[in-house]
């Protein structure tokens, strides 16, 4: 499992907000540039329909749809979702720190698929994004 953590300047409720709309997962994963979440929305066995990013990867297309299904959710606490054509389990976990939040993000899947797809790097750069959603989003 590769995972990452950062230190948000927001309350678990108000990075929970952010994260629970499936609207705004391309916002914060780097992975997706876009997301179809079905009818159901954020609930555990939803399946969403996500766009991928514009760079390719082994055996992956520029820009390709994907399937992801929505494996555990636990508001204020935990999502955490099955990229089915990647094959790896991806999420994030939210703690209160302090005044603030920790958020680690994850990545879990075969140990081949991982370093193939540079997937070390996601966790890292989705706990980035979501400091500064939470940054941009203190200031308004």
């Amino acid at each position: 499992m590769i995972t990452a953590a950062r230190v948000l300047l927001a309350s678990r409720e108000d990075v929970w907000a952010i994260v629970a709309e499936p609207y705004h997962l391309p916002d914060w994963w780097p992975a997706y540039t876009g997301v179809e979440p079905d009818r159901r929305g954020l609930v555990e066995g939803a399946r969403w329909t996500v766009l991928r990013s514009r760079t390719p990867g082994f055996l992956r297309k520029p820009r390709g749809k994907g399937l992801i299904i929505i494996q555990r959710v636990s508001p204020g606490e935990e999502l955490a979702w099955l990229d089915l054509s990647q094959n790896v389990v991806a999420g994030l976990r939210l703690e209160d720190e302090g005044r603030g939040t920790r958020a680690t993000a994850f990545v879990d899947g075969p140990v081949w698929r991982l370093l193939a797809e540079g997937a070390r790097g996601l966790p890292r750069l989705a706990v980035a994004r979501l400091y500064d959603l939470c940054q941009t989003a203190s200031a308004l």
